[in-house]
């Protein structure tokens, strides 16, 4: 029996030892577990040296505090929901192997799915692919939070993808204590609602991926996330496996919108696992997922992409079209000016006693270039009645209409609270109440001129000191620091 007790007593320097039973030292000699040279038997001198500085007491006690850590990981995670423990011998393996499986019972409502005995082959395995992904990325998870724990994703042919904790083989390198135990059992449980909630959401973001027009939904069972999607532009060869360059500029703008949302999801593009087409990878959710906007941005955003690339290429053709009839329209302006001056007018001596003596009296043509149509176009009316605005007008920039109403910090793709009705209600009487105050304040100046105006002709008109302070008051009106009296005025006006 061969170990290796360098993992298990914290020595990396420490050989493998194999352990016989010695029969007859002849045949250990031919087996090879014996040797007469001296530099192999000074192999074991290191195991020989750390046994006798740890004394069998040393020994013991680190193989119990491996036991004590894999016993208490495994009373921790019978109280959790949702892990499987896949140990049955509790009491003598000092390995925890443990995996996250959602049970779907039909008594709860909350799981939509189907009946484990009335599902198909293929959906068990879609579901064990997808359980088997969420595993993988637990594990991933894990080992970021909790280093001290020696973690490892591990493969197995009758459960799938699990997670292995062996502090035999890593607590003494690795100081595992107690503490790290509980704090793996916290992060567990912190990440168990996003794992569930995502795999409820796959079912959800699938429909509404195939309801949405231009999107197709990628079946990958190795994204751990709620789903892959790609856009099929107008362009997009469907019976092709090859890339797709504009597809890939597509998603790539694609990912960058989606990145400027700052919202919880996690995108990233990449090819499709059956072919090399760009899809857009859509990460872990949590419950409070408004999947169905979701599916619209990323429809809208793309699309909104597509059209804005088609809209440059065609500028693009555009302006070259207009270029080239620009040089077709100078050149013949250049020969009928040619023709005009005459061919003496072309030599240098004679052109210049030519137009001493008869000046031509041509006149000079301006022409612009309308980048947004085209075209070449005449300078006259910039210089007789307006500047020049004419032409073809651009076409209106595409616009999604997926902008949705969010409360005041409140990130894209998330639900609304059931408090969003009380606080819109509150949010809007406050409102009126602010718009009344500014028609009062607004008000205020024009109610104080007509009630000045109208004192003249009154009996109870006031006294001329009062029409003055009244005068120099309505002066006063348009300077700075007359709002108190602004407020003030009507008041006194009435008394």
């Amino acid at each position: 029996m061969t170990m290796t007790p360098g993992p298990w007593l914290g020595l990396p320097a420490v050989p493998a030892v194999t352990l016989y039973k010695h029969d007859d030292p002849a045949l250990t000699l031919v087996a090879g577990l014996t040797s007469n040279k001296p530099a192999d038997k000074l192999r074991a001198l290191p195991l020989w040296l750390s046994l006798q500085y740890l004394g069998l007491d040393g020994i013991v006690e680190r193989i119990k505090h491996a036991c004590q850590l894999s016993q208490r990981l495994q009373e921790n995670l019978k109280k959790v929901n949702y892990i499987k423990i896949l140990v049955e011998d509790e009491l003598s393996s000092p390995v925890v192997v443990f995996r996250f499986f959602q049970e779907l019972p039909d008594s709860d409502p909350v799981f939509k799915a189907v009946p484990v005995p009335t599902m198909t082959p293929s959906a068990v395995g879609r579901e064990r692919h997808s359980c088997d992904a969420l595993n993988r990325w637990l594990g991933e998870q894990l080992k970021q939070l909790v280093p001290a724990s020696g973690l490892t994703v591990m493969d197995l042919e009758a459960e799938g993808t699990c997670v292995r904790f062996s502090p035999l083989m890593t607590a003494a390198v690795l100081g595992t204590r107690g503490e790290d135990v509980d704090q793996l059992v916290a992060c567990i449980e912190s990440k168990l609602p996003v794992l569930s909630s995502t795999l409820q959401l796959r079912e959800e973001f699938k429909q509404e991926v195939e309801a949405t027009a231009g999107l197709l939904y990628v079946d990958d069972p190795n994204w751990p996330g709620i789903g892959v999607v790609r856009y099929e532009h107008a362009n997009d060869d469907k019976s092709s496996l090859k890339s797709d360059p504009e597809g890939e500029k597509i998603h790539a703008g694609l990912l960058k919108k989606l990145n400027e949302l700052e919202s919880d999801l996690t995108f990233k593009i990449g090819p499709e696992y059956k072919s090399m087409k760009s899809c857009l990878y859509v990460g872990m959710a949590s419950e409070d997922m408004d999947v169905a906007e979701l599916v619209e941005t990323i429809a809208a955003t793309a699309r909104e992409i597509e059209e804005n690339s088609r809209l440059l290429e065609n500028m693009t053709e555009v302006v070259r079209k207009g270029i080239q009839e620009a040089q077709v329209e100078l050149q013949k302006a250049n020969e009928e000016r040619l023709l005009e001056e005459g061919v003496l007018r072309q030599i240098p001596v004679v052109g210049s006693v030519l137009n001493w003596f008869s000046p031509v009296q041509a006149l000079q043509k301006g022409r612009t270039f309308n980048l947004t149509a085209g075209s070449l176009e005449s300078t006259e009316p910039i210089y007789v009645y307006k500047a020049q605005g004419a032409g073809v007008t651009p076409p209106p920039t595409p616009s999604g209409s997926r902008t949705k109403q969010r409360l005041p910090g409140q990130k894209p793709f998330k639900r609304s609270l059931r408090g969003s009705d009380a606080l819109s209600e509150t949010s809007s009487v406050s409102h009126i109440e602010d718009l009344e105050k500014v028609e009062c304040l607004s008000g205020g100046p024009e109610q104080i001129t007509l009630e000045a105006s109208s004192t003249e002709g009154h009996p109870g008109a006031p006294s001329p000191q009062h029409a003055d302070q009244t005068e120099a008051f309505q002066k006063g009106m348009g300077k700075p620091g007359s709002r108190d009296l602004r407020l003030t005025q009507p008041v006194n006006s009435h008394l």
